[in-house]
This record gives C-alpha cells, sequence and structure tokens, in this order.
C-alpha cells in the first residue's frame, strides 16, 4: 500500500515535506525534532503527513534518518569552504565541489519531481542548496532554519529562495539582507524530546559505573557525533587526575579515536577505569546520560548550546576554531555573558588546562546551581512546536 493510498484510507490529506539539511548532527537533530512534532500534530488533524529526507550519502543525516523511519534519498554536494583571502578559496576541493553543487542539484531535481513536495523545509548544511534551489524552480514554498547566531553560507544561500526564514537568535537578524528581513522570524532551535525524561539510575547501569562512586559527580564530555580529536586526547591526558574527584563519559565520536581512547583508559588503574564510560555515539540512551551529568563539556555548536539550554545544565564550551565564519564562539559567548558557561579557548586546550577547569566547576556546588538557571532561562521550549507549524502552514497554503 503506497503512502498515498494510506492518507485516502483515513480520509486525511496528504502534506508531502521534503526535509533536507546535514553535515553535521546540529544540523540534522533540529529536521528530526521537528518531524516528530508534526507527526505528533497530525495524530489531531485533518491531514496526514509524508516526509522524504534529502540529503548526502556519506554524511550522519543517512542513518540518523533512518533511525527516525525516515525515507531518504542521496545527492551529491560541494561544499564552499571559506577562507581570509579571496585567493585560499581557489583549493583543489573548492574547485572540485563547484562541479558537484551542478550534479547535486540535478539529482535534487529529480528528487524533487519524483516526490512533489508541498513544502521544503531545511536545516543547512551543504548538502541543503542543491534541494531547496530544486524545490523552488518547482514553485514550492521554502521554509530554511538556522541554528547559530551567524547565519552560515548555506543558510545564506537558502535563504534567497525561501518563503520564511527561521532563526534561533535575534542577533542572527542582523545577517540578513536587508530585503529579505520581512520575511524572518525567531523560533529559537528545536531540540530532541529524548533528552528530556532522563533517569539517572538507568544511566548508572548502562554505564556500569559503580553505586559506591555516586557521591562523585559525573561529567559529560562530547565532540559531537563526529568528535573532536584535541578534545578527546586531552581528556585522556586529563583523566588521571579527574578520575580522582569525577565520573566521566566520554562520546568520542564516530572515527578513529575510539579504539586509541578505549586502549589508553584500559592502561588506568582498576578503580579509575570503573569511573569511566566512552562510546562512539550515544543514541536513545542520551536523556539517561544528561539526567546523570553535573557538568557537560564540549564544542559549542548549535545542537549542544541548545541540548545544556533546554536542560538547564552548566557547561565548559571549548568552540571549534572558526574556518571563515565565527558561529562557535559566538554561540559560546552568548552563554558565557549570561553566566550560564564557562569558556575554554581551543588554543589553549590541553590536559592540564582542561582538568584545572573541570575541577573548578565540579568544586563548586553554588556555582553548578547559578549556571544551571542562567542557563535554563535561555531556552526556547516552544521551539519544535513553532517550526512545526511554519512547515505545516506553507505546505497548507500551497494546497
Amino acid at each position: 500500500m503506497t503512502k498515498q493510498s494510506k492518507a485516502q484510507d483515513t480520509g486525511k490529506r496528504e502534506l508531502r515535506i521534503l526535509v533536507t539539511g546535514g553535515g553535521t548532527g546540529g544540523h540534522v537533530a533540529p529536521a528530526l525534532a521537528v518531524i516528530q512534532t508534526i507527526r505528533e500534530q497530525s495524530e489531531s488533524a485533518d491531514w496526514t503527513p509524508t516526509f522524504l529526507y534529502v540529503g548526502s550519502e556519506g554524511g550522519v543525516e543517512k542513518g540518523l534518518a533512518a533511525s527516525a523511519g525516515v525515507p531518504f534519498a542521496g545527492v551529491q554536494s560541494g561544499k564552499l569552504r571559506r577562507a581570509s583571502r579571496w585567493y585560499k578559496m581557489l583549493s583543489l576541493q573548492n574547485l572540485m565541489d563547484l562541479f558537484r553543487i551542478p550534479v547535486g542539484v540535478g539529482q535534487a531535481l529529480g528528487e524533487v519531481r519524483k516526490f512533489r513536495p508541498d513544502v521544503v523545509f531545511a536545516t543547512g548544511g551543504y548538502v541543503s542548496v542543491p534541494p531547496v534551489i530544486a524545490g523552488w524552480s518547482l514553485r514550492a514554498p521554502v521554509l530554511t532554519h538556522e541554528q547559530t547566531v551567524q547565519v552560515g553560507l548555506a543558510n545564506q544561500i537558502n535563504a534567497r529562495f525561501a518563503a520564511r526564514i527561521a532563526l534561533s537568535f535575534e542577533g542572527a537578524l542582523e545577517e540578513l539582507p536587508p530585503r529579505i528581513r520581512p520575511r524572518a522570524f525567531v523560533t529559537g532551535n528545536p531540540v530532541r524530546k529524548v533528552i528530556f525524561g532522563g533517569d539517572r539510575d538507568r544511566a548508572r547501569e548502562f554505564c556500569g559505573f559503580d553505586p559506591a562512586d555516586d557521591a562523585l559527580p559525573t561529567v559529560y564530555v562530547t565532540g559531537g557525533a563526529r568528535g573532536a580529536r584535541k578534545l578527546n586526547l586531552s581528556l585522556l591526558e586529563a583523566m588521571p587526575e579527574l578520575l580522582t574527584q569525577c565520573r566521566v563519559i566520554l562520546q568520542c565520536g564516530q572515527n578513529s579515536d575510539f579504539e586509541t581512547v578505549t586502549a589508553r583508559v584500559q592502561e588506568l588503574k582498576d578503580h579509575l577505569v570503573r569511573r569511566v564510560f566512552v562510546t562512539p555515539f550515544l543514541g536513545s540512551e542520551i536523556g539517561d546520560i544528561y539526567a546523570l551529568a553535573d557538568v557537560v563539556v564540549g564544542r559549542s555548536g548549535a545542537g549542544t548550546v541548545t541540548e545544556v539550554s533546554a536542560l538547564g545544565k552548566p557547561a565548559l564550551l571549548i568552540p571549534l576554531v572558526p574556518t571563515g565564519g565565527d558561529e562557535q564562539n559566538r554561540n559560546a559567548r552568548r552563554l558565557v555573558e549570561a553566566g550560564a558557561a564557562a569558556l575554554l579557548p581551543n588554543v589553549d586546550l590541553d590536559g592540564a588546562r582542561l582538568a584545572h577547569e573541570i575541577l573548578a566547576l565540579v568544586g563548586d556546588p553554588e556555582r553548578l546551581a547559578r549556571m544551571g538557571k542562567a542557563t535554563l532561562a535561555l531556552a526556547r521550549p516552544r521551539a519544535a512546536q513553532d517550526l512545526a507549524e511554519a512547515v505545516i502552514g506553507l505546505a497548507q497554503g500551497r494546497k
């Protein structure tokens, strides 16, 4: 039975929603949060959604879309790597990707024609540009969403084709050309519902922690879905000191670091090994991990910043060194200025400094409490609902 016939059998109108965005989990997580919200809203509505996720074959979005039960179509994509000087942008990788972009647009055009979307919802990343252009060319309304304070290059392009432009922060409005600002509105950044309602006991059991160590604070360290090598290696250096006073959970990323990290951890003394848990990636367990964590340490990508804000978690943020934009520094400083996070510049990151900063935080419970309250005050809990309603509004308008 086709999805079209399923819609007819329920007596509901079908709304066809093409979703695109990827490259990092920070682009994919908001898309999946909105998909989940739309599904929930459809239960009591006179319409039913049919989704297609268009992304890169080699990106994290393929697996994440599959785990959410969303059909996926892969296209080629080119990435324009920004640099401080124009001639540095004439790299071999950029020139090769310039040829991939029209191929990706052609592939996306084919997928869009087959799917016939009522709306295109884009969350950024270079892979989102071809589907946005293809959808716009076939007169499907486009809604694009920017997760950071600084509008990324892909979304600067997408915004020119968009009927509506959703922003996570008021400050991002200034990043848009004046002529398209009237199409913009602020929603905040959606978060996965799985991060809420976690259970500390389940997390302790999942990590294999000894209940005798429950009095120790727990530190959750993450470099995101792809990981952060410098952070992983610095944490390894810091572990002998940290584990005397903390338990550590490390999401090291889906890269070659996992074997290196686990081998080094096994070299620790037995009682310290029991206080550390290493995993390449956290799925449905993430809510439990957040519930157990007293401090979150990580990069300041949109996903991490949004999730710690939604949960009111104190954070130590280590912005990724900017390549052209400076969005991670701007994300981090927004929390630091609000008293919600501490900042460790990437240039200063090493084992000794990381241990010092973490121990300073966990050793001051009153400061952690103040930071948690300040972090929670930055949250926008209705982001997913507002974006879902905007997507549905555009789709119904086309109908």
